[in-house]
């Protein structure tokens, strides 16, 4: 039996980049039974693409928004998984272009007791915008092309290889190095253990992090995938840092009481 998977896509005011992400789930060779865009206060732009894939689609497509208030990535991710339908959730950006086999590749590689944190391969300003002037064409990522990653080491994992994906293979207890929300799958049983992310991460960072880290306290363990779920980011700006310091304090306040669940998360939007 097949798992039966929701794709939540975390967005905000990038409607052109959106586009080529629904773009690429409407070719992926496995589909989602559940799309769900959560959108952290984006103008009408964004609610118009949804509406266009809406129309077109097949796939259940929702589009769950709140106020614009400022960076509230956590937030915005909890009214999203409040409505997920599905026993398993695959989260990326707005900004990430899949790879046609990613949501089969999360399916295959999806196991009980783990989360999954797959890898990403930046795109360079130029291809990004290349990519932003055709939003309807689906683009080539041919291993090692030109405008896909400057990193050397990066490259050389820039192809599909589920075999590959097998003997590279790492099960993690423990460990928060390259942790990103941008490219990641777990069991909805398990977001709803540790009640979903903070709500008092406000602004950018430490939000996945503080998230993972519960996890680890409930037990679950983390499995890095590596030649398979490839994603592409396209090239931006960074945001602030500017909350950095208060977000830290959060995680590691979660750290070092080893807590399993938030206070102020998940639960707030789920209807009981």
């Amino acid at each position: 039996m097949i798992l039966r998977v929701s794709l939540l896509i975390t967005t905000y005011n990038r409607p052109d980049a959106l586009e080529v992400v629904l773009n690429s789930v409407e070719h992926q060779m496995l589909k989602p039974a559940q799309v769900i865009v959560a959108d952290d206060g984006s103008d009408n732009r964004t609610l118009n693409v949804v509406q266009k894939y809406k129309k077109k689609w097949s796939i259940p497509l929702l589009h769950s928004w709140h106020e614009d208030k400022g960076f509230r990535l956590a937030e915005s991710r909890n009214r999203a998984l409040a409505l997920v339908e599905s026993d398993y959730i695959i989260m990326i950006d707005g900004d990430m272009i899949l790879d046609k086999h990613f949501i089969e590749d999360h399916i295959t590689n999806a196991q009980r007791g783990f989360f999954l944190q797959g890898g990403r391969y930046m795109l360079t300003p130029d291809f990004t915008a290349h990519i932003l002037n055709n939003t309807s064409i689906l683009p080539n990522f041919q291993y090692m092309r030109k405008g896909i990653e400057s990193r050397f080491e990066k490259r050389l994992t820039a192809f599909r290889a589920p075999w590959l994906t097998k003997v590279w293979k790492k099960e993690i207890e423990y460990s928060h190095k390259a942790i990103r929300g941008c490219n990641m799958s777990f069991f909805m049983d398990d977001v709803k253990a540790v009640n979903g992310f903070n709500n008092d991460m406000i602004g950018w960072g430490r939000e996945d992090s503080e998230f993972v880290e519960r996890l680890f306290n409930q037990g679950i363990k983390r499995y890095n995938i590596k030649f398979s779920a490839l994603a592409y980011h396209l090239y931006h700006n960074e945001s602030s840092r500017v909350s950095l310091p208060e977000n830290d304090q959060i995680l590691h306040f979660t750290i070092d009481h080893k807590l399993k669940r938030c206070s102020n998360g998940l639960n707030k939007f789920l209807i009981t």
